[in-house]
């Protein structure tokens, strides 16, 4: 009885905290370590497209990868992530209404990582990359 109790309570720990911990990658840039995620409690993964227009767009999918598309329309496979420490906690600027992080990505064929900015702005519902692409998202943390 009293080994069937300790397995029980082994496997709530073990599950609790394998579905707690947040997915982190380490990279490289400029011979610095820096680490990213793609979970920052807001919902990052979706189409950023300039405002009034359907292209260029960029999608990120919720597994670190997506699709960045140049103005002259081509396509180019992408991994990506929202700069974090090494525990999974976002790195960001809070501004007023805002908070700035910063985006790394780099394509399928190159080992070299990019940075750009993403920001929130609370107010307006909206996500802004590389400063033109945007997305509206939906609060579900507003009480």
């Amino acid at each position: 009885m009293k080994s069937l109790h300790l397995l029980l309570i082994t496997l709530f720990f073990v599950a609790a905290s394998s579905h707690a911990q947040v997915h982190v990658d380490q990279i490289t840039y400029n011979g610095r370590d820096h680490y990213i995620t793609t979970t920052i409690g807001y919902p990052v993964p979706g189409t950023y497209i300039p405002t009034g227009q359907k292209a260029p767009s960029t999608i990120l999918n919720p597994d670190g990868t997506g699709v960045i598309q140049a103005d002259d329309l081509s396509k180019t496979k992408i991994n990506w992530g929202i700069e974090c420490t090494d525990e999974g906690i976002p790195v960001f600027k809070e501004g007023f209404n805002s908070a700035s992080y910063t985006f790394w990505y780099r394509t399928n064929d190159s080992e070299a990582w990019i940075y750009s900015q993403f920001s929130i702005h609370f107010a307006k519902k909206k996500m802004f990359l590389m400063g033109e692409r945007v997305k509206e998202y939906v609060d579900y943390n507003v009480q």
